[in-house]
């Protein structure tokens, strides 16, 4: 087992399950009886990592992050407590309720700390990835441009983490299409940490989705990119993305950064707490 401490929630999900973001979009909510064994706790946030069984109809025995519709209740939670709920998936949302701890459980002493965030003005080394067209690129292409930075991949299952990631992306690409000037002085690249499944074909489907231009995508202004396993691994260590791959599991945490024309980091938001208001401001504070 791996547990990490919840400075940034980790999502931990099987690579054999195919869950579609579409289908949890349905204006009712849907409902799933769970049991488990908490892993970590992070209280500030109300979220608990938990390591559970099949979820008939929704996805199979993994360990997830879940938010806790009680508040109140986690601070009396700690790792190893067995506990049942019931898991609610609504539009870009998912909570647990009806949460009843049945057996106190005792700290994981086996605790690890995460990487480090990187610091602003940090700057950023030249990374080199591949594309959603197949063509090799590096981050020191971007130079004199101001880079928007984030890490997802395409079999995410709970709506509020990566898909989440990439709607927020797009809306600021939208943003940006209706202020010419900043968006000419702008570029966002989504990189993928599931460099076996993420081809090119599979990033380049999946981004012309978000951007609803399929076909038509050009991909000239926001891309899509993976790369070797060292490469990918090379990326997320220096943006502090704990990333593993255990057999068929993916675990990774969540960030996204800006990297200002010159290669330094300019802004880190851990975690999925941000808004597209938020990172537009940034920046637009940018002198290029």
């Amino acid at each position: 087992m791996v547990s990490f401490r919840l400075q940034t929630v980790l999502v931990i999900a099987t690579l054999s399950s195919l869950i579609l973001f579409a289908s949890q979009c349905g204006g009712t909510a849907r409902r799933y009886p769970l049991a488990g064994k908490i892993i970590s706790v992070d209280k500030s946030k109300s979220m608990i990592v938990v390591s559970h069984g099949d979820i008939p109809g929704y996805m199979p025995a993994m360990i997830m992050p879940f938010e806790l519709k009680d508040a109140t209740q986690v601070a009396s939670l700690s790792s190893g407590d067995e506990i049942t709920a019931t898991l609610v998936v609504s539009g870009g949302k998912s909570w647990l309720e009806d949460f009843r701890v049945v057996r106190k459980g005792s700290v994981d002493a086996r605790d690890v700390e995460i990487s480090a965030l990187p610091h602003e003005g940090d700057v950023v080394p030249d990374f080199t990835l591949v594309n959603q067209s197949g063509k090799k690129i590096s981050l020191k292409q971007y130079r004199g441009k101001t880079l928007l930075i984030t890490f997802i991949y395409t079999r995410c299952p709970l709506p509020d983490y990566c898909p989440l990631m990439s709607s927020s992306f797009a809306e600021i690409d939208k943003a940006l299409q209706g202020e010419p000037a900043l968006y000419a002085k702008t570029h966002l690249l989504s990189v993928s940490f599931d460099s076996h499944y993420d081809t090119p074909a599979v990033l380049r489907s999946y981004g012309a989705a978000y951007t609803e231009k399929y076909t038509d995508e050009k991909f000239e202004h926001w891309e899509f990119a993976s790369g070797s396993p060292e490469e990918v691994k090379a990326i997320t260590k220096f943006f502090g993305l704990q990333y593993e791959e255990n057999s068929d599991q993916i675990v990774h945490s969540l960030v996204t950064a800006i990297i200002s024309p010159d290669g330094k980091v300019f802004r880190v938001y851990p975690f999925n707490e941000w808004k597209p208001a938020e990172v537009l401001a940034d920046l637009r504070q940018i002198k290029s």
